[in-house]
Formats: C-alpha cells, structure tokens, sequence
C-alpha cells in the first residue's frame, strides 16, 4: 500500500517541481488559510470541500517546521481522501499518533513528499544515523520522522528502527 502512495508523491514531485507542500496546494487550487484560534497543543489543522472548493487551515501557532508537516499530511488527504472529504473534515489535533488508517496514509505521503529517500541517506551518513540528529538536519519533527523511515523499510530499505511502534500502527 505504501508504495502506492510513495510513487503517488514522486509523482507530484515531479510534475510541480517541488517538496514545498505549499506549492502542490497552490497548484491543486486548494484554498490554504493560517488561524491563530486554536491553542498550539490544539487542533493542527483541518482540510474540507465547501462548494467544490478545496480547503486546509492550519495552526498558525505553529512552529514553520509543524506548518509543512501538517500542509503536507492535509495534502494527502486531498490527494488520497477526496470522497471522504465530501463527506466532512479531516480534523487533526495530533497527526504523529495516526491511529486510523487514513491518517496513516496522509502521514506516509507528506513523509514521501516532504523527504527524499537520498536525504535521508545522506543525512544518516553525516548524523552517524542517529534517529534525533538526523531528523533534526531534515527540519522535521522527530515523531513525524518515524513516518519517513517505516516507508523506506516498506520498500526494502533495511534501518534500523529507533523504537518500536506497537503492533497496530500498520494495521489496515
């Protein structure tokens, strides 16, 4: 299933040049909106079609790191989730837990998007693979990182994993 998503996102990659989350909303038409409404340990952000119009509203509260992280998991959903959208929000307060499936998926393609597999080769290379370094050099959030390494595992990368997810993290 992961490689689904992951050629889902070199996909796009290609096709708008770009790792910028920004970018691929902007060039999906998707209405993107910063609220300073929710606490910082709040909702995250939200993404909704209203009227075929496409939104995601994101916590502006936010660390600039967090803010690429959520645009890109609030992208997969757009991407992967469209009919549920039609249905209501995909509402994220904390996105790095993703205990349903779908929020798994969204998590895997802004991992896949936002990170190449080479920058994080290179990176472990340079950090002596240490799993906070390395996430660290990526400027991205240690638990999103986690995301990133289980999807290269998924397509036969061998690493060695910081921790050990319980068994329902890659549950269907």
């Amino acid at each position: 299933m992961n490689n689904a998503i992951y050629l889902e996102a070199e996909r796009l990659r290609k096709k708008h040049n770009t790792r910028d989350p920004f970018e691929l909303l902007e060039a999906a038409n998707v209405v993107v909106d910063f609220t300073r409404k929710f606490p910082k340990n709040g909702l995250k952000g939200f993404c909704t079609i209203i009227n075929r119009t496409r939104y995601v509203v994101i916590n502006a509260r936010l660390c600039e790191e967090e803010q690429r992280v959520v645009a890109g998991h609030e992208a997969g959903h757009i991407i992967l989730h469209m009919d549920d959208l039609k249905i209501g929000a995909f509402k994220d307060s904390d996105i790095y837990q993703a205990k349903s499936k779908k929020e798994r998926e969204a998590n895997f393609f802004s991992a896949d998007f936002l990170i190449s597999d080479d920058e994080v080769l290179d990176a472990m290379k340079a950090c002596d693979a240490n799993f906070f370094t390395v996430a660290h050099a990526l400027y991205i959030p240690v638990p999103f990182f986690a995301f990133k390494l289980y999807s290269m595992v998924e397509r036969g990368y061998s690493m060695k994993m910081p921790v050990e997810l319980d068994s329902t993290f890659l549950a269907n």
